[in-house]
């Protein structure tokens, strides 16, 4: 049997609803107030005035959904005087007590608790006056139903807020990503661009042919760029958009990055070692995007001439090592590329550390752990921004 969740609680909504439960409240009260009527005046005044009290209560709640708290009042008010006026216990209560949980709901708490206060000492005064089928027990009983609904309100609301802000983190989380691998796509491929419009201009006179031959790469590396720019921000696309082609980023195009670096002026090698397996996707993209930025950092800061890539594959993690031959670790806290890389591995329970290397230049060490084999989450440091990207 499923377990029901109060939280989950949901009056119906809607015009229709509304009016439903008005109608059905009001037709209930008339037949209660119609066994009152008699051939005693008094009595048919005094049920003229509980029905002209029930209708103004039915007639307000369609309205609570434009003015919650007007209308929660005056339903709790007229609700009470019908109770002092009438000497039935009708269903009427039913319609302040639906307000007091939409309140509530809406995070009102305050308000709908000072209702609930109103509510109480209401009928209190009925069954002090004498009115016959209000007792002290039902006052008791009442006042427990009024703190359920309370209770119930408040926590939907508390729920719902909950649900939003998770919402909101994931919204936050994608839009980091999003600009991680922006960031990480434009940063690269400008930074080659850079380089060799740089050296295009600086051989353009001496050399016509080597001039060429680096505006051929620009080329290629805005293709390679554009390319991969188009798949990154297809998930912002419409829905009626086509979609993205090109392969997802990962180490199966690491030779595209060697190649890339290499039009720059590097001279890159690639270092493999362990058994070499398929890597879960998240792996696989945090891999290559750590090995792009920190051939960016190369190319763009180090003046590095030659970058060693380590790769090792192990059973419940890969490991790998960038290392430069540059000037080493430049001012700190220029860019946010090594925080990208950071973030990347700690978002997979890995680390992360960047710094001088031991013979010189600069090193990026990272371990980036399968996310079904590791059991629990470790953290990304690093010593020193070289570049930020």
């Amino acid at each position: 049997m499923p377990r029901l969740d109060p939280t989950r609680l949901r009056l119906p909504t809607g015009p229709r609803a509304d009016l439903a439960l008005a109608g059905f409240v009001l037709v209930l009260t008339g037949v209660a107030e119609g066994q009152r009527l008699g051939a005693d005046g008094e009595v048919a005044a005094s049920v003229a005035g509980s029905w002209a009290l029930a209708v103004a209560v039915c007639a307000a709640w369609p309205l609570h959904h434009r003015h919650p708290v007007a209308v929660g009042w005056w339903t709790a008010l007229c609700t009470g005087a019908y109770y002092l006026l009438s000497t039935v216990d009708g269903p009427l209560v039913v319609v302040p007590v639906a307000a007091l949980y939409a309140l509530a709901a809406q995070g009102r708490i305050k308000v709908s608790a000072a209702m609930a206060a109103v509510m109480v000492i209401g009928v209190g005064a009925g069954a002090l006056a004498g009115t016959g089928d209000v007792t002290g027990t039902a006052v008791f009983m009442l006042t427990g139903w009024l703190v359920a609904v309370v209770a119930l309100g408040a926590m939907r609301h508390g729920r719902l807020a909950y649900a939003e802000e998770q919402a909101r983190l994931r919204a936050t989380e994608e839009r980091l990503r999003i600009a991680r691998e922006v960031h990480d796509v434009i940063g690269h491929t400008m930074s080659v661009i850079h380089v060799q419009a740089s050296s295009a201009l600086h051989r353009m006179g001496r050399n016509p042919a080597l001039a060429e031959e680096a505006l051929a790469a620009v080329k290629q590396s805005s293709k390679e760029g554009l390319r991969e720019l188009r798949a990154t921000l297809g998930v912002l696309r419409q829905a009626d958009e086509e979609a993205p082609t090109s392969p997802s980023p990962g180490l199966s195009r690491l030779d595209e990055l060697v190649s890339s670096a290499t039009r720059a002026g590097l001279d890159v090698r690639v270092e493999r070692g362990g058994v070499r397996a398929p890597l879960p996707t998240a792996v696989d993209l945090a891999a290559y995007r750590i090995v792009q930025e920190s051939l960016t950092n190369a190319v763009r800061h180090s003046g590095a001439r030659h970058v060693v890539v380590a790769l090792r594959h192990g059973e419940r993690e890969l490991t790998l090592t960038v290392t430069d031959d540059g000037r080493g670790p430049v001012r700190a806290g220029h860019g946010n590329g090594i925080t990208g890389m950071t973030e990347r591995a700690r978002a997979l329970g890995g680390t992360l550390r960047a710094g001088a290397g031991a013979a010189g230049g600069f090193t990026v060490r990272a371990r980036l752990p399968f996310p079904d084999q590791h059991a629990t989450t470790g953290g990304a440091v690093h010593d020193q921004d070289p570049a930020g990207g």
